[in-house]
């Protein structure tokens, strides 16, 4: 089931690297100081998974600007995260779902088979987007069945200035 505007966001406890090693990261510690986008995606050093980071990243001001913090989430262990970082000058945090846990919590897992790509995805992160407020409501979700499809960051942008 897919988590709707107006939920409540799933708890998580997903790990990144710092430079003083792996940390915790908690929903509750990200809303604590502001509003959170969390953005799902499939896999690290993959081609539109870039692009979407990438693109955040040069863009990190109109966020902080309406006092977000954007997070990337991905299957992927959180070394492979840092060497993708570092690789593509990736600079929002990136926190491992390794275990696909938060993915399947918001309803944004995979089930099994990506026929159109011929790859097993079970448990791997839609491509997906949600903007929880500091109270920890959903107020605005996004799952994209399809790997290729970004979110809509105009319609985030417009969730973000409402809040």
């Amino acid at each position: 089931m897919n988590i709707q505007v107006g939920d409540q966001a799933p708890e998580f406890n997903l790990v990144t690297l710092t430079s003083e090693g792996p940390q915790t990261v908690s929903l509750s510690s990200l809303t604590e100081k502001s509003n959170v986008v969390l953005l799902f995606v499939p896999m690290a050093f993959t081609g539109v998974c870039t692009e979407e980071f990438c693109s955040v990243t040069q863009g990190l001001d109109v966020y902080e600007a309406l006092n977000a913090k954007v997070v990337g989430i991905s299957g992927d262990n959180p070394f492979a995260q840092q060497a993708w970082a570092d690789k593509e000058g990736i600079g929002i945090t990136l926190l491992s779902d390794y275990e696909h846990e938060a993915a399947k919590a918001y309803g944004c897992a995979y089930d099994s088979f990506l026929p159109e790509k011929n790859l097993i995805m079970g448990g791997v992160p839609k491509r997906s987007a949600f903007v929880v407020d500091q109270s920890g409501t959903v107020r605005y979700a996004e799952v994209n069945d399809s790997p290729g499809d970004l979110p809509q960051f105009d319609a985030i942008h417009e969730c973000l200035k409402s809040l």
